[in-house]
């Protein structure tokens, strides 16, 4: 039931959803037309209705409660749903239209969704795409981001999760590193070689290794260590070392001959592996621009890229 309460808030709560995805209250009063003071004063004004707090607010940084958070995620459904409404009266509606903002691992970015930018745009001309690279965790409300990729065994809880393939990590050195060093037949021989990792955390070099119920935990070694994938695979390439990749990663260089497989009959834990995930926030009226994205994502991928080898999907 409509309550006089409900409607005056309303137009308060699409200024918060601005205010949430522009970050900051300069930004949002300048796309809305207001100045900052008047929307200070209106987020106040919601506060005090809401009996909430929605912003941490200091000097540098304007950081969004728990609460506000989940106001933010409600708030947006309402919202998207006056859009819907607005679109079933308008010729626009079978156009899909807007800015999308999608999150995904560095490498997987570069190799796997940067082929598939110029084919959507193209296809949707009046989308805006934004992505952007990133390896750490994603507080998709706070950063504004509406489609994630994340290569994991342990998708986030409370999003919507599409599983469109799966990455397997693979153990790779030159032929010349071979030849010269020998190859390795069992994980223990790693302390013996050179080797390339991450270099991102303490434990990076703590490499985990599985075949059926035998596990081995081994600390390696090397003289090059970069969170670059591309870069890394070149330091192998040139015969620094043996690296560890997602299988996509490496796939062009296998193909090629320019690495080969190291311990392949072992299982390799660690980041960046699992099923690869898609996923956004839960929304009965689903904005036609992320409909059509993922339903491009995954036909392209399921289909295509990946059925070709780049990454296993069985």
């Amino acid at each position: 039931m409509v309550t006089n309460k409900l409607i005056t808030l309303l137009p308060d709560l699409a200024t918060f959803i601005v205010v949430v995805n522009e970050g900051s209250f300069t930004t949002a009063a300048k796309k809305l037309g207001v100045t900052p003071s008047a929307l200070s004063k209106l987020i106040t004004r919601l506060e005090n209705a809401l009996s909430v707090k929605l912003f941490e607010r200091t000097t540098r940084r304007l950081l969004i409660t728990d609460a506000g958070k989940k106001i933010y995620q409600q708030s947006t459904i309402i919202v998207e749903a006056a859009q819907q409404a607005i679109d079933i009266s308008s010729l626009e509606h079978t156009v899909p239209s807007g800015t999308l903002t999608v999150a995904a691992p560095k490498a997987f970015l570069t190799i796997v969704l940067q082929p598939l930018v110029t084919p959507f745009l193209t296809k949707y001309p009046k989308i805006q795409l934004k992505l952007r690279a990133s390896d750490g965790d994603i507080d998709m409300i706070a950063q504004g981001i509406d489609v994630v990729f994340r290569l994991t065994d342990k998708p986030s809880e409370g999003l919507i999760m599409k599983e469109i393939g799966k990455v397997h990590l693979k153990l790779c050195a030159s032929p010349e590193y071979i030849k010269n060093r020998g190859c390795p037949t069992h994980p223990q021989q790693l302390s013996e070689h050179d080797c390339l990792y991450l270099g991102e955390t303490a434990i990076d070099h703590i490499w985990e290794f599985m075949k059926k119920d035998e596990r081995h935990v081994i600390a390696v070694s090397g003289r090059y260590a970069v969170n670059h994938s591309q870069m890394r695979l070149n330091g192998v390439k040139d015969g620094f070392g043996i690296g560890i990749f997602p299988d996509f990663v490496i796939k062009n260089a296998l193909q090629n001959n320019e690495v080969v497989d190291v311990l392949s009959d072992w299982e390799i834990k660690g980041n960046y592996a699992g099923v690869i995930a898609m996923q956004y926030a839960q929304n009965k009226y689903m904005p036609s621009r992320l409909k059509v994205f993922t339903e491009f994502v995954t036909a392209h991928l399921m289909q295509g890229t990946f059925n070709e080898g780049a990454v296993n999907t069985e």
